[in-house]
């Protein structure tokens, strides 16, 4: 059963949010490298905008990618950055997220979900900090962490499927590394995935 539309924002509102980033340059290309250093962190500043992308969502079947549904199973295809997950009984949901700005911070692959936590705090890195000192290094849970409201921490160390309360990075190359989704997204996911749902990205 699809239940795609019961998540996706309205086309109105989702048009008038790409509208407003379509001024931007080209998005950079992704490519199957990884940074070890890549990883959760304050999402890049949006008035250097880029492009949404809002004509490439499309349903998927779950069978060219997975072998079965145990647990359920998410995909998050980067190129049209949007995440499909399907429950154990089949059940399909397709949700609008962000996905990692640059090359280096891209990640591919099988991972799966190891944690879940509602109210996620938030530390950087060492090598975050190093890139950027001015950052804070702890945030707690609340309106100002860049994890939104849940988070689903994959095996990949410091890599998370999570929230995020500003709006505007849904549908965009906007990540330092993780995948993010509306608050009431994120929300409904965590309700039905569990530790150890596979997820793939490509």
């Amino acid at each position: 059963m699809t239940r795609s539309s019961d998540f996706l924002p309205s086309r109105r509102s989702f048009l008038a949010g790409a509208a407003a980033a379509v001024a931007a340059g080209p998005v950079l290309a992704q490519q199957q490298g990884v940074n070890s250093a890549a990883t959760t962190e304050l999402e890049r500043d949006l008035s250097h905008s880029v492009r949404h992308n809002i004509s490439s969502f499309r349903s998927l079947e779950w069978q060219p990618y997975f072998t079965n549904l145990e647990k359920g199973a998410i995909l998050v295809d980067i190129t049209s950055r949007a995440l499909h997950f399907w429950t154990e009984d089949g059940t399909y949901y397709l949700f609008p997220s962000s996905v990692p700005a640059t090359e280096d911070l891209t990640r591919r692959g099988r991972t799966n979900v190891v944690k879940k936590v509602e109210g996620p705090d938030w530390r950087p890195t060492p090598s975050m900090l190093e890139r950027n000192p001015e950052w804070p290094s702890y945030i707690p849970p609340g309106p100002d962490n860049p994890l939104g409201t849940h988070a689903l921490y994959l095996s990949w160390q410091y890599y998370r499927i999570h929230g995020t309360h500003d709006t505007r990075k849904i549908g965009r190359r906007s990540s330092n590394g993780c995948i993010g989704l509306y608050n009431e997204h994120i929300a409904k996911l965590f309700g039905m995935a569990s530790v150890g749902t596979q997820v793939l990205l490509i």
